[in-house]
């Protein structure tokens, strides 16, 4: 049962204290961000975060819809008129508690989902011509005001056990969203990470200055508040098998070791020195902390940069460049901006940090020095034609266009696919020819005991579908362990 009603009588109180029009009079929240001319020297995080009136003022705009579409636009369906109600009235403590029933990682979430294409697309206000509700600021509000708070004397409600034990392969998104769903039904939960650090993509993937490491290391916390295990450096399907997690007396594993393995282009000269995958590039920053005083993780700090790509992994690279020194940085995208998968919010920072986009281009070559290092691109200009299976219009290569662009750096962002590791450790597990997990609508795997989600199985997606997918998957298993 919902811990905030719609029908709770303080929730009927607070819809008669303004009239509708007196709410969507009230102009969106901005959020406040740091100057760009500083945010490129440090790795301080750009957005700030609202204010306490500022959260209050913008929950006050929502109209407590009796059918909130903004909950149907949600992966993994959070009560969002329940927790903003709740920040309107100044309970924070409860709105974080409305947000912790369904969400395993509030305080990401509100920074780094796509709200604009999920829950804010759904918002009435879109239909009124008006920007829609503040969802993800104000849910980073309620998670962040519940992080600072002083949890010393809280009285943590452990779950009842019920004596079954499960694995978790990979601390990303969707293994520590299972984790805490499993953990929260009486499951004794053990996560396995391949890295030195627990997280996964949170860590390695998305720089601090979008997604502070103290951000993602509280929401750990808070699941191993709740007796979720642990365990850094154990590579499942090679440190542990399948067989032996079974030895072990786990009822079930939960496959969720994303999509690290980098894509290239195939063209000519890509094996060059300085020629990187964002992968690999983020990861030395974001997680091995290259260029940080007292690490020793090498990485080029050059004079001119390019990414190639238009995804969000390609923002965070070029925004990171920026931040490592590089005066010239140019993302390098072979459709339009309109055709650009990364979130607007992305686009704009990177804009204002002095990233330079190079739209409709497309290397062709990369061209090398006596040293065999990368000196420069041969871009061919493109045009847009019909539209392809994602319904963006394809790139069309302009006759004879090719020009040489001189760079020191060149990192690749056109996309991940699985690693290979797990599926080829386990007979019988059935794999797609992409490589991904294949799984039914439960989640489930081609061996039962076997559930998987996120990017294992997607192949690439954001941070939320990886939740979805992970509590979904806890449902199913538990479903499936009880019945058993």
């Amino acid at each position: 049962m919902t811990i905030s009603p719609r029908d709770a009588e303080w929730r009927e109180e607070l819809r008669q204290a303004l009239t509708a029009k007196q709410r969507t009079s009230i102009p969106r929240a901005k959020m406040p961000e740091l100057q760009a001319a500083y945010r490129v020297t440090c790795n301080h995080e750009v957005n700030q975060g609202l204010s306490v009136e500022m959260a209050v003022l913008e929950a006050s705009r929502c109209l407590d819809c009796p059918d909130p579409q903004c909950v149907t636009g949600c992966p993994v369906s959070i009560n969002i008129p329940g927790f903003i109600k709740n920040i309107e009235r100044r309970e924070f403590k409860d709105a974080a508690a409305v947000l912790k029933e369904t969400s395993a990682l509030p305080a990401v979430c509100g920074r780094v989902c796509p709200q604009e294409r999920q829950c804010e697309s759904k918002c009435i206000y879109n239909k009124m011509k008006k920007q829609p509700v503040a969802i993800g600021y104000l849910e980073r509000f309620a998670a962040d005001t519940e992080n600072m708070r002083d949890h010393s004397h809280d009285e943590v409600e452990m779950p009842v056990m019920n004596g079954k034990k499960v694995a978790v392969a990979g601390s990303g998104p969707a293994g520590l969203s299972f984790a805490g769903a499993m953990a929260r039904l009486g499951y004794d939960v053990t996560v396995y990470e391949a890295l030195h650090e627990i997280g996964g993509v949170l860590k390695y993937g998305i720089p601090e200055f979008r997604l502070p490491n103290s951000v993602v290391d509280i929401e750990i916390q808070a699941l191993e508040r709740l007796g979720v295990k642990m365990v850094n450096d154990c590579i499942i399907g090679k440190t542990l098998g399948y067989d032996k997690l079974l030895e072990m007396g786990y009822d079930g594993l939960f496959v969720a070791s994303g999509a690290g393995l980098p894509r290239f282009m195939g063209i000519k000269g890509e094996s060059l020195v300085n020629i990187m995958s964002s992968n690999e590039y983020l990861t030395r920053i974001n997680l091995m902390h290259a260029g940080m005083p007292g690490y020793a993780t090498p990485v080029p700090c050059v004079d001119r940069v390019a990414v190639i790509g238009g995804g969000n992994t390609a923002m965070d690279s070029v925004r990171t460049a920026r931040r490592m020194g590089a005066s010239k940085v140019m993302l390098v995208y072979r459709r339009s901006e309109d055709e650009m998968p990364a979130r607007l919010e992305e686009v704009k920072h990177a804009k204002e940090e002095g990233v330079e986009f190079m739209t409709l281009h497309n290397p062709v070559e990369y061209l090398g020095d006596e040293n065999g290092r990368v000196r420069a691109m041969c871009v061919q200009r493109m045009e847009l034609g019909e539209p392809d299976e994602s319904g963006r219009r394809s790139p069309v290569p302009v006759e004879g266009a090719v020009e040489e662009i001189e760079v020191d750096l060149v990192i690749v962002s056109v996309g991940v696919s699985p690693n290979p590791l797990i599926p080829s450790s386990i007979d019988g597990l059935d794999v797609t020819r992409r490589g991904t997990i294949e799984v039914n609508g439960e989640m489930q795997s081609s061996i039962p005991l076997i559930f998987a989600g996120g990017d294992i199985v997607r192949g690439g997606a954001t941070v939320i579908l990886a939740m979805g997918d992970g509590k979904h998957a806890a449902a199913s298993m538990h479903k499936m362990l009880s019945d058993k």
